[in-house]
């Protein structure tokens, strides 16, 4: 089974695939992003490197897919390769960070490969408003996403919205994270397990 986390930088993605993977004795598989060695670049000149980061991300997430698609085991994914696509690359590409040319690419070789295939049985949406997203990354302290500009989390957030309602085809459960805290409230963490249940075992 495949279960994938999706939400925008600093949403919980990591810290909520920790605790369903330590509840549900599932594995985690999570996104190359300490060890992409062009994150640092991106956020100091995102024209000139977005690019090489998306497809960097895409190879990453592609070759998870195959993995997942392959283990027997229950696989919970930090952020699926299509929300990678249509809402961070075609947010870079919105901006004038991609030019057309290399958008029209890198489509391309995205839909090739999702056709090769299918959707998690379950993906996750954990929606934030962006003041929550700027608190948790100031919490978290990553000197690379100190930089990020709040209208960018806002066109993101903006793109995880149409991505969730009008481009996504697979099922999907929404979690509204502004008022809990998962982590280190267990009432929240229960009412999200009991959603997850309901879905997926058809429980309560």
């Amino acid at each position: 089974m495949h279960i994938a986390i999706a939400g925008n930088i600093g949403s919980g993605k990591t810290t909520l695939t920790n605790l369903l993977c330590k509840h549900y004795g599932w594995k985690p598989h999570f996104e190359a992003v300490d060890n992409n060695p062009y994150l640092d670049d991106y956020y100091k000149d995102m024209k000139r490197w977005s690019f090489n980061l998306e497809v960097f991300f895409l190879k990453h997430r592609f070759k998870d897919v195959l993995e997942i698609a392959k283990s027997k085991e229950t696989i919970v994914q930090d952020r699926s390769i299509y929300e990678g696509v249509h809402v961070f690359t075609e947010a870079n590409y919105a901006m004038g960070n991609l030019d057309e040319r290399d958008f029209t690419t890198y489509m391309e070789l995205f839909k090739q490969m999702t056709n090769m295939v299918k959707y998690p049985d379950l993906m996750v949406y954990l929606r934030s408003s962006v003041p929550h997203l700027v608190k948790n990354i100031q919490k978290r302290g990553r000197d690379y996403e100190q930089s990020i500009q709040i209208e960018y989390l806002r066109q993101i957030n903006q793109r995880y919205e149409e991505f969730i309602y009008e481009k996504y085809k697979g099922k999907v459960l929404v979690i509204e994270v502004d008022n809990i805290d998962f982590e280190h409230n267990t009432a929240d963490f229960a009412a999200i397990i009991d959603k997850i249940d309901r879905l997926l075992f058809g429980l309560f």
